[in-house]
């Protein structure tokens, strides 16, 4: 525990951090770090996320004094100083990192940050079959997103890849436009191994002129936690004002029939982002994948209006899994996208037989 006295002719009560055995050399760094504001001895604070950052950037100005370094195993954290400033960044593992600076004046603040990030971020991959995605989850210390650039095929490219309805239903939302939007909710459902992911992945690139795709690894605390929830969709106020479509995956209990009594308020949430309150004058899409039947879904989720597109990801058929495949006796039954991949690749697949209970997609 440590006590700071603020600076003046009348001292203000202390203000006191407390660390226990539970707390890690990081965090050790991050109060640190936050003395001299809260003290108002630097009283001016400015902070930026930065993603693809190089190995060999310092993240400090040149002829600073380490105070601290902390080498953890997701992070790296470093503590410095100079004349009437304080810094620290913090590196994660991914190559996203951060630079939180605290000074005497904000001119100060500015300067200092800026040196520190200047030529930092590596530049980017090459445009070609790759975007870039967000990935929010909630950390520790709050909501957090990172970006990565992913490989991702165009639509023509992996066309074949579907049942002929799904790639009717998938043409026609690659060809939307943000004049085009009625609906907010894009809801893809099938199987398993029917490349939901990979037809979201191919949307990404289409739709990349106009929106900016983010994944939410934690669906389950985005609709429990309400300010988690307004973190990703309110955004930020100075962004470059572009459509984003958050993508939930593998939500089967938050949309099923059964949604509300199980989950409690995350289904009115989910509701809400797309045409209630909450998603009024945001440019927002939620794009959820589901491995459940039409059939199953709560009717809130698919009622008229609502969806911008519903598209079953189903089987290919036995003609298309053939044609797919170059081998018309290897599939009697229809298959998977992943099984024909299996088959292709000489890998054991197992082929499920049609029966009378194989449900909504067969």
């Amino acid at each position: 525990m440590s006590d700071f006295l603020l600076d003046g002719a009348e001292p203000e009560p202390p203000v006191t951090f407390q660390l226990d055995t539970t707390d890690t050399v990081g965090d050790v760094i991050d109060v640190l770090a936050m003395e001299a504001f809260a003290t108002g001895r630097q009283p001016f604070a400015r902070s930026k996320r930065m993603e693809r950052v190089r190995p060999d950037a310092p993240l400090r100005p040149t002829g600073s004094r380490v105070l601290r370094t902390s080498r953890e195993e997701n992070r790296e954290a470093v503590l410095a100083c100079g004349d009437g400033w304080t810094l620290r960044s913090v590196r994660w593992r991914g190559a996203s990192g951060m630079v939180e600076v605290t000074a005497v004046t904000d001119e100060l603040c500015a300067s200092v940050l800026e040196e520190a990030v200047r030529d930092a971020i590596e530049p980017p991959p090459p445009e070609e079959n790759r975007v870039d995605m967000g990935f929010w989850h909630m950390g520790a210390h709050g909501a957090s997103r990172s970006q990565r650039s992913i490989t991702a095929a165009t639509w023509p490219e992996i066309r074949d890849n579907y049942t002929a309805s799904a790639a009717t239903a998938v043409d026609r939302l690659t060809a939307v436009t943000p004049d085009d939007i009625g609906g907010r909710l894009v809801l893809l459902h099938g199987p398993p191994g029917t490349g939901k992911t990979t037809a979201l992945r191919a949307l990404a690139r289409e739709w990349g002129k106009w929106c900016q795709f983010d994944c939410v690894l934690d669906p389950e605390q985005l609709f429990a936690n309400p300010a988690y929830l307004m973190e990703v969709a309110v955004g930020e106020d100075d962004d470059d004002r572009r459509w984003r479509l958050l993508v939930v995956e593998d939500c089967d209990e938050l949309i099923s029939g059964e949604a509300k009594s199980a989950t409690g308020q995350a289904l009115s949430r989910l509701l809400n982002l797309t045409d209630g309150l909450l998603g009024q004058g945001r440019d927002v899409l939620v794009a959820i994948t589901t491995n459940e039947p039409l059939a199953a879904l709560h009717p809130a989720v698919v009622r008229p209006g609502r969806c911008l597109a519903e598209i079953e990801m189903g089987r290919l058929s036995a003609a298309e899994a053939a044609a797919w495949l170059g081998r018309p006796e290897a599939v009697e039954g229809g298959a998977t996208l992943a099984e024909l991949y299996a088959l292709r690749d000489g890998r054991a697949a197992v082929i499920p037989a049609p029966s009378s209970d194989a449900g909504f997609y067969l």
